[in-house]
């Protein structure tokens, strides 16, 4: 596995401690792990840790003083009990982004959807079981900009005895990337909703945390992934980058793409991975038959297709070979030795906008007799068509913004800018105490219809509410989700929560509702959490809303998020005594 590195140079006894304890808590389980599944107890304390990066240090918020987080390691089937204690003057919550919380919405996390926030001093416990899903997902805080350091992976195994659809690599590696601002990100956030501006863009990605040598003063925080000749690995690849998609490569190495948000597809091979906020990508890289006289050099830098500012950087690290046995044993030869051949990938251009459309359409199902593709609803009940995009909202008197006539950048899903509650909708609609917390009278449709990628309208206001909409249990959806280009087309990874969905079409311009649903993919559609909706396209998805809570929708570029571009859907009760949402746990947080 890749080299560790600390995140300060002194981590404090605390740290070591939980980082210990994690490690020989989970691990001897998964050795005895049967077909039932177990239950897992982890403690995640949040706190404050002062980190360096970039030549400058600050205090960051993490889970037991590990950034990025700890590794959550379990099985199909397991139960995971996850007791977070806020020790920060931040109200938090954390998310398991992908996990499907089956009639455990109450677990689901984020901030005033399902929960009010952990306050300081306060604690809940997170108690949810992983039904029918195996594969790379992740955790991360879902309150205000939190997520830049409060993050970490979840590596969901099969069952026991139940092998991968692919030879069992020799290691698996999590690869997680991150995005890094030298100043505090919740000040970046909260200036920028005061000035109406656009918040201040990163100033580095990472890989694990560590920046790269191609940042200023971070040679020394470079990953480094030491691997042995002939071998295959597992590269768990998660982007937890706040507001970019990015590309990743390393020289001179092909992937074999073999997952994708915890869903086996059909393998397909590629050069360069493109993974936006949110997704997950599992990869088998297949190291040279013997060790090559060269250090590859792997890099991750964004796809960018809107019109605002963006941190044009690049992370990298080193995919290093191990040397043999004999040439170890002479280290300090080694040293003075020549240097080794440094190789760098080629990565597509930054608005390359036709390698994501062709990249996505790889991305299929497995869909074979051992994993056949879910049943993909053939038929659908409900038909829904949102546009996403930007706009503008007026300001306040008092506020100088940036826009005409003293108006700041919104974004919104059918022209509606999504306003936070005060209270959780989860609860709200369990006591049947809506009034005053939000409507059902999310527009099904754009209520103003006109040539979404062509000239935008004069008027680009965006309204504002909290409003859902409400499916009776089991409701067939289709959803078309239409990108505008208002202020300037752009992609939109959407990511819904509680469901998985079938990625059954998309495409450049406007939906074509007459011919386009001729050509869905009904067989072998990818089937995802989080999809990018093209830049100046549509995209079609299908999802059984088999779940009962209230589940929230959103872009999960964070900027986009703050500026309004989310909903919720409530899926009400079925009448099956296993379809109807568990109350609340007595320990879940008041507002």
């Amino acid at each position: 596995m890749g080299s560790s590195h600390p995140a300060s140079p002194a981590l404090s006894m605390a740290t070591v401690f939980f980082s210990v304890c994690a490690f020989f808590c989970v691990l001897p389980e998964l050795a005895v792990a049967k077909h039932a599944g177990v239950t897992r107890h982890y403690k995640f304390n949040i706190m404050s840790q002062s980190v360096t990066r970039l030549c400058k240090t600050k205090s960051i918020i993490t889970v037991n003083g590990q950034f990025p987080g700890p590794r959550i390691v379990a099985r199909e089937g397991d139960r995971l009990v996850i007791k977070v204690v806020n020790h920060v003057q931040n109200n938090v919550t954390l998310h398991w982004h992908g996990i499907r919380q089956l009639r455990s919405g109450w677990a689901d996390g984020p901030s005033y959807i399902t929960q009010c926030p952990i306050q300081t001093g306060q604690s809940y416990v997170y108690n949810f079981t992983i039904t029918g899903q195996r594969g790379t997902l992740w955790w991360h805080a879902h309150i205000s900009w939190l997520r830049a350091t409060l993050y970490g992976p979840i590596v969901i195994l099969p069952k026991k005895h139940v092998p991968y659809p692919f030879p069992q690599p020799f290691k698996e590696v999590p690869i997680i990337f991150g995005e890094w601002w030298k100043a505090d990100t919740e000040t970046v956030i909260n200036q920028a909703i005061q000035t109406g501006s656009g918040p201040n863009v990163s100033d580095a990605y990472t890989i694990n945390g560590l920046p790269g040598p191609l940042y200023n003063c971070s040679a020394k925080d470079t990953y480094k992934l030491k691997v042995k000749p002939g071998k295959t690995y597992l590269l768990r690849l998660i982007n937890a980058a706040l507001n970019n998609e990015l590309f990743f490569s390393i020289a001179n190495h092909t992937f074999t793409v073999v997952e994708a948000d915890a869903v086996y597809v059909k393998p397909f091979s590629t050069k360069v991975v493109l993974i936006t906020p949110g997704q997950t990508t599992n990869v088998i890289l297949r190291t040279k038959p013997k060790s090559p006289n060269a250090t590859f050099v792997m890099a991750a830098r964004p796809y960018v297709s809107g019109p605002a500012a963006f941190d044009n950087t690049t992370t990298s690290g080193l995919l290093e070979y191990e040397t043999s046995v004999s040439s170890n044993h002479n280290k300090n030869k080694n040293k003075s030795k020549k240097k080794l051949l440094l190789l760098t990938p080629v990565l597509p251009k930054l608005n390359d906008t036709m390698f994501s459309m062709n990249y996505n359409k790889k991305i299929r199902s497995l869909a074979n007799p051992k994993f056949p593709s879910a049943n993909v609803p053939k038929t659908v009940d409900k038909n829904f068509f949102f546009t996403v995009g930007l706009g503008l909202s007026p300001c306040s008197k008092n506020q100088n913004c940036p826009g005409p006539n003293n108006t700041r950048v919104a974004a919104a899903i059918n022209n509606v800018s999504f306003v936070q509650p005060s209270t959780a909708l989860l609860q709200a609609h369990f006591f049947n105490k809506t009034k005053g917390v939000y409507t059902t009278d999310f527009p099904a449709n754009p209520l103003v219809k006109f040539n979404y990628t062509g000239t935008p309208p004069s008027n680009i206001a965006v309204s504002t509410g909290t409003k859902v909409v409400v499916l009776p249990f089991n409701t067939r959806v289709e959803l078309v989700l239409q990108d505008t280009s208002i202020i300037g087309a752009e992609s939109h990874p959407l990511h819904l929560h509680g469901f998985n969905f079938f990625v059954v079409g998309f495409g450049f311009g406007n939906f074509d509702p007459k011919n386009d649903p001729k050509k869905y993919n009904l067989v072998d559609p990818a089937e995802r959490n989080t999809i990018g909706v093209p830049s100046g396209g549509w995209v079609a998805l299908r999802f059984l809303a088999d779940n009962p809570g209230v589940w929230f929708m959103h872009c999960h570029l964070e900027v986009h998020t703050s500026w309004g571009l989310k909903m919720a859907w409530v899926v009400m009760d079925g009448k099956g005594r296993h379809q109807k949402l568990p109350p609340p746990p007595s320990d879940l947080p008041k507002c």
